[in-house]
């Protein structure tokens, strides 16, 4: 690529077509696909009802702005809080709901400071990353945005760091890019409890674990957590761009008309795409990821864990760490695996992460466990 900046390591093929779970580049050969383009295609390629309700809405119009009303957006919205006292701010990216997220808690708490934990993503603009918590990644940018605290994950010290003084406590119930580092329930609670006893914030990250990926619509309802404001984007409508912000009806009164805006946000392709997500993800839909979570989970017990290459394996549903041991990079094991036909991401801490699309069938979930474990063997 020429005229890019070189911003990605990209891997030297290109996915030119696929079907359900499976992907073709541009010499022919095929991917069993294990990674969802980094978790957002979650009902897979080349949908029917996807495809048909994004052209359909081509056909009628892809932009008008948000300066008009719009009933898709209110379908979607409706279909994210479902019966819950909420209200969404549709935007087009994960860092742009988190941005969103941070502005309101600011604005509406009159407060700056925001607790967040070592080993957190919450996106690459300035807010989003001045939460973050990965140093290197920030590396010679300049000052972060002020107020940001971070403090270990699931370590009980934290809940001290949690007074009067914070905005908001932001955190992932699993970190993705941080290595699947899964909360732990008691943690997560005591973190809620101490939000509510010192009037702050709870923003819960669900930009990569929502929409499904854990058995559950949202990750944190695994947890009976129920955050003030949490974000969304990634699964939100199968690969086209759009994230949202929710939050708490009681907060709408610090985000009238001026104080947040998009031009693309909310635009009635994305909108179409998210409906039939949302309308696909129901309570069936659901079971059927728990099952074939039970399924996966039993095949990686199985096969891959007392490995040599692997160290241990973390995550939920199917959202999976697979932490290799210092002497297996994990790069060379994504090269491998692509040789091998199947396609998957890492994340920090020498981590195989594993996101398939939800509407794998379990056959094909284990058939990708198994070629794994064979390459991994081979260490």
């Amino acid at each position: 690529m020429q005229y890019v900046f070189p911003t990605y390591a990209r891997f030297p093929f290109e996915i030119v077509s696929g079907k359900d779970f499976t992907l073709t580049d541009n010499q022919g050969k095929q991917y069993q696909d294990f990674a969802s383009g980094i978790g957002v295609c979650g009902l897979g390629y080349n949908n029917e009802a996807l495809n048909k309700a994004v052209i359909d809405q081509v056909q009628k119009v892809w932009h008008t702005s948000n300066l008009y009303e719009s009933q898709l957006q209110d379908d979607v919205a409706h279909l994210i809080v479902k019966d819950e006292d909420m209200l969404v701010s549709f935007c087009n990216s994960g860092t742009e709901a988190n941005e969103a997220a941070l502005k309101l808690a600011r604005k509406a708490t009159g407060k700056q400071n925001i607790l967040t934990f070592n080993d957190s993503f919450h996106g690459r603009s300035y807010g989003s990353l001045s939460v973050t918590g990965n140093a290197p990644i920030k590396e010679g940018f300049g000052a972060m945005l002020p107020g940001a605290i971070y403090d270990s994950y699931n370590d009980p010290a934290a809940l001290e760091l949690i007074t009067s003084d914070l905005a908001a406590v932001m955190l992932e119930v699993i970190q993705g890019e941080g290595g699947i580092n899964v909360g732990d329930p008691d943690w997560l609670k005591s973190v809620e409890a101490k939000c509510h006893q010192e009037g702050v914030l709870l923003i819960i990250d669900e930009v990569q674990t929502g929409m499904g990926r854990t058995g559950e619509l949202y990750a944190f309802q695994n947890y009976d957590l129920h955050p003030d404001i949490f974000t969304l984007a990634k699964c939100l409508a199968n690969g086209l761009p759009v994230g949202a912000m929710v939050g708490k009806k009681s907060l709408a009164e610090f985000f009238g008309p001026g104080s947040h805006g998009s031009t693309f946000a909310g635009n009635p392709i994305a909108m179409a795409a998210a409906k039939v997500v949302l309308e696909t993800i129901d309570d069936d839909f659901l079971a059927c990821v728990k099952k074939k979570s039970e399924h996966i989970w039993k095949e990686i017990d199985q096969q891959l864990v007392g490995l040599d290459a692997v160290e241990s394996v973390s995550g939920k549903g199917l959202m999976i760490g697979i932490h290799l041991t210092a002497s297996v990079p994990v790069d060379e094991v994504i090269t491998k695996l692509q040789a091998a036909g199947l396609l998957a991401i890492s994340s920090k801490h020498n981590t195989l992460r594993l996101l398939p699309p939800l509407i794998t069938p379990c056959c094909q979930l284990c058939k990708g466990i198994e070629t794994i474990a064979k390459v991994l063997k081979t260490y």
